[in-house]
């Protein structure tokens, strides 16, 4: 009996969208790259509920016919290519013909089209891939995709959906790569029937800063090189504007978003030694490449791209950049203004001369005799006798200084029991807190390499990271005062201005309750700004503007799914940028507040992302290695 057969169509394009359609954003990068294909000039992009109920967008393009209408929607039908080989001829975004199949498997699509050539449009209505209607209607020019009820066939992709903040910043990131590459095309985009974003047609420049804010533009500076390789434009950032977290760094060729760990590294080494390490600076990188010397038929979201001459173009972009750094970062000149300028007087050889200075010395002075003269002033000034008034009388005895100092050289430590002994016990000292493993420990710390605390205990040498303890009781802390929602605040004598980009920012409504709840004194500026005027107390050393940038960075990467999850978030990413850092060097009690702070936690083994925070060295190890 015969076990292999022809999968249905709607069988083998759902299975087709699982890789083509992986959430909202995916929809909406494929319906906006087809629009930018169509020649549009306006382009308007409408969500509701995240993508979930409707994701909808509208252009002005050259639209299509009744029979290409019907046709967009079969597998491998496109309008971009015609043969194999003009894959490697590509100047439009799209080419396989797979998207809208794939959109059309697993929603509910109403398409309304018309070109400008016919007097009456399209109306046609898909479930499932199954035709619903076709009918004439009156429309605009261009086309207009409503995709209704995404995943409602397909339950278990929609059970992963995360929550509507997560998948709308998704979609505003995909949103963003498309209007980075197209600054000439007015893009509008409503979420909820709120105007999220409104680009105006303009300069690349002025797109970034629209959508980035205006303080981006100080610290852009132009790149533009043309070779018979590839020719690169765009823009990188000052070394000052590197962050930790959450940096944009962005690579298109051939306006194509694309992800590349390889020219990622080509830039950073042009920003070697000028930033510190692990901080990313914000670019805006473009490649004109021919379509033949690249690849882009590698992943089915196309944003992994093959280049020919991958070395070639690492060392083009290396010096780009670097040449742009030199070019544009030199030393600033102080120009003083002429009311304030000081009075220089002109050097004038015969009016302001200057004799050598005269050496006096003592010719008959000799260092190896016992009696020489005195003299006043000059290199012959003999030196006081330090020797004075310290002769030994007969008998006496020279005091004899301990080799090591008794725990009474340390004020503020008890004397341990058996201290009086020739050996202290060490292993006997008293308990600390209500924790039988701090019952054990020396009352003296010691810092190593301002990175470790050590102490001794009954079982060994104990070992403690600062930065990690620091970590797991700030957390604990913070997850404290968002449980109970109530902190102090500590107001900020000159509120600082800060500014997210759309997805960003989508982010920070999200937390801005929390977040006020901590102890943040936040206001809503409009437009993704905010004023930031008083940060929770305890943290005033911390920068607030890199911390909430942290906070938003972090949440977007985890994808968080629940007020739980959220709070855990924040709080994490407030202990790690409030811990003690690194190389600090604390005093003796100081690290006693440490531990008894780390041990009264619930959990003093692991940091909150599971990461080790002590451990013990055994006795027997030790004496194992001194032989």
């Amino acid at each position: 009996m015969d076990i292999i057969q022809l999968l249905p169509d709607s069988v083998a394009n759902q299975i087709a969208a699982g890789e083509v359609i992986q959430r909202p954003a995916s929809v909406i990068k494929e319906l906006v790259e087809n629009a930018v294909d169509a020649g549009a000039k306006n382009i308007r992009v409408l969500v509701v509920d995240a993508g979930r109920t409707s994701l909808q967008v509208i252009d002005d393009g050259c639209g299509m016919s009744e029979t290409d209408a019907r046709l967009a929607f079969e597998r491998h039908a496109t309008s971009k290519i015609r043969q194999a080989d003009d894959l490697f001829a590509l100047h439009t975004m799209g080419f396989r013909g797979e998207a809208l199949p794939s959109i059309a498997a697993v929603s509910q699509v109403v398409l309304t089209t018309r070109m400008a050539s016919d007097e009456i449009g399209t109306c046609l209505t898909l479930h499932a891939s199954r035709v619903v209607s076709q009918e004439p209607v009156a429309c605009p020019v261009g086309s207009n995709f409503c995709v209704n009820n995404l995943f409602y066939n397909v339950p278990a992709r929609r059970k992963f959906l995360k929550t509507n903040t997560t998948e709308l910043n998704n979609i505003l990131t995909a949103f963003e790569r498309i209007v980075l590459v197209y600054p000439e095309i007015n893009f509008t985009f409503y979420s909820n029937q709120q105007e999220v974003l409104n680009l105006r047609a303009g300069s690349l420049r002025q797109r970034i800063v629209d959508v980035f804010g205006k303080k981006v533009s100080q610290d852009l500076l132009p790149i533009e090189v043309d070779t018979t390789i590839c020719r690169i434009t765009g823009f990188v950032s000052k070394p000052e504007a590197a962050r930790k977290k959450g940096g944009h760094d962005y690579f298109f060729v051939n306006g194509r978003f694309m992800r590349h760990p390889y020219f990622h590294r080509a830039v950073l080494n042009a920003y070697e030694r000028l930033v510190p390490e692990g901080m990313q600076p914000p670019y805006f990188i473009y490649f004109d490449v021919s379509p033949a010397d690249i690849d882009v038929n590698i992943h089915p979201t196309k944003t992994e791209i093959k280049f020919e001459n991958e070395q070639g173009i690492f060392q083009i972009l290396t010096a780009a950049v670097r040449e742009a750094l030199g070019k544009f970062c030199q030393i600033p000149t102080i120009d003083f203004l002429p009311a304030d300028r000081p009075d220089i007087p002109v050097y004038d050889p015969q009016r302001d001369a200057v004799r050598s200075p005269q050496v006096q010395y003592n010719p008959a002075y000799n260092p190896f005799s016992v009696s020489h003269p005195r003299q006043e002033g000059g290199q012959g000034q003999a030196f006081p006798d330090i020797t004075e008034g310290t002769e030994m009388t007969d008998g006496q005895e020279i005091p004899e200084t301990p080799a090591f100092p008794s725990f009474t050289d340390f004020p503020g430590q008890p004397e341990p029991p058996g201290a009086a002994t020739d050996q202290p016990a060490l292993f006997d000292s008293p308990p600390l807190s209500g924790s039988p493993l701090l019952s054990e420990m020396s009352p003296t710390h010691y810092q190593y390499k301002g990175r470790y605390i050590m102490t001794a205990v009954k079982s060994g040498l104990m070992v403690i990271d600062q930065h990690r303890a620091d970590v797991r009781i700030c957390y604990e802390r913070t997850m404290e005062r968002l449980s109970q929602r109530q902190s102090s605040t500590q107001r900020i004598l000159f509120p600082e201005m800060i500014h997210f980009s759309p997805s960003d920012n989508i982010m920070m409504q999200r937390f801005l309750p929390d977040l006020t709840a901590m102890g943040f004194d936040i206001s809503d500026l409009g437009g993704g700004s905010f004023a930031v005027g008083g940060v929770p107390a305890g943290i005033e050393d911390a920068d607030p503007l890199s911390l909430l940038r942290n906070i938003v960075t972090d949440a977007a990467q985890q994808g968080i799914s629940s007020d739980d999850a959220l709070h855990a978030s924040l709080a994490s990413s407030i202990a790690r940028n409030t811990a003690i850092a690194y190389g600090q060097v604390l005093s003796n009690e100081e690290m006693e507040q440490l531990v008894n702070r780390l041990f009264a936690c619930s959990n003093a083994n692991y940091t909150p992302d599971g990461r080790r925070i002590l451990a013990i060295l055994p006795q027997q190890n030790i004496e194992q290695l001194l032989g």
